[in-house]
């Protein structure tokens, strides 16, 4: 990108998506553009401290390439984490891949770039930007669930994204479908991402295959080719996913339900007999529409620009959001 008149400022936010291994990171125009993009690994071999201060040192560069290329520096920043996360008090509360435990992360961003900063979760980020700017466009009511290593959710409620009381809505992923099957380390046994996560079909097929380094990319192709192995495993999957999705269309009643996530760049190939299995269990229920994700892993960086445009829209009032 070559360097702007300082004449004409451009303006931006920081948006960073935190990951358990990377961090991906953006400059995010008002209208949701992607000014600038870079990517970083977390450091989380190094402790939890290492990760704080790598996400300080990436923020600070980012405001430094905004000051260069675009004429002056942010506004404000958002930052998305996995985990608990308690948004109002700004603290990171827990993430298990990070060894987190009420890292008070907004405030420490706040201090390092002198602006205001808005810290959310990734997976509400992620379904925020979807619902605004992807898949979801438009539509009052949608559910975001990413398959991914686990399964999680996002409810969307006109332009907005619900984080529940404690900052637990939408974990659809620990709905029971199988009651008394495989434990889940969140102490339940029979959780929809044990059977219907990415992780899950790769390990079924692994299992199936005989192929410990086959994974569930492997195993779509292999039910396109017709494998009934692989069909087996796969229906299984999508048998497991379809019911927790009725559960929570009973409970949401969405109006579009967006798939995306590593599982969802199977494509019709998931989406075919998804939609099929969806429909033979409602009864009374509406049936959503039932859509691919737009936004790829994009979605957490933009979710985390819109938390920061919508936080000074917030705070006075002025800064126009997409």
């Amino acid at each position: 990108m070559g360097r702007r008149s300082t004449l004409s400022p451009v303006r931006h936010v920081i948006a960073l998506d935190v990951g358990g291994t990377g961090m991906k990171a953006a400059l995010v125009g008002p209208g949701g553009e992607l000014l600038h993009q870079a990517r970083r690994p977390t450091g989380r071999e190094r402790g939890p401290d290492a990760v704080v201060e790598n996400i300080l040192g990436f923020a600070a560069d980012l405001r430094a390439h905004g000051e260069q290329h675009l004429g002056g520096p942010a506004a404000a920043a958002g930052v998305v984490v996995p985990g608990i996360v308690d948004e109002q008090r700004g603290l990171a509360a827990y993430a298990a891949n990070l060894g987190w435990r009420d890292v008070p992360l907004r405030d420490l961003l706040a201090e390092r770039l002198d602006v205001p900063v808005a810290l959310g979760h990734d997976v509400r980020a992620g379904g925020l930007a979807e619902g605004r700017l992807g898949a979801g466009r438009g539509a009052d009511r949608y559910l975001f669930v990413p398959l991914g290593t686990g399964i999680a959710g996002a409810i969307g409620i006109d332009g907005r994204v619900e984080a529940g009381a404690h900052g637990f809505a939408g974990e659809i992923g620990h709905i029971v479908v199988r009651p008394g099957a495989t434990p889940c380390p969140c102490g339940q046994r029979g959780c929809l991402e044990r059977f219907a996560s990415a992780s899950a079909v790769s390990q079924a097929w692994a299992a199936a295959c005989g192929d410990p380094d086959a994974d569930a990319a492997d195993c779509a192709k292999a039910v396109a080719s017709g494998d009934p192995n692989a069909v087996r495993v796969w229906q299984e999957a999508v048998d497991a996913l379809a019911d927790g999705l009725v559960t929570a269309l009973t409970l949401l009643d969405p109006r579009t339900l967006i798939i995306g996530g590593g599982l969802a760049e199977a494509g019709e190939t998931l989406f075919t007999p998804l939609r099929d299995a969806v429909r033979q269990r409602v009864t009374f229920q509406k049936l959503p529409e039932i859509v691919p994700a737009a936004l790829g892993d994009t979605a957490g960086c933009l979710g985390a620009g819109l938390l920061a445009w919508d936080l000074l829209d917030t705070t006075n009032g002025k800064e126009e959001t997409p």
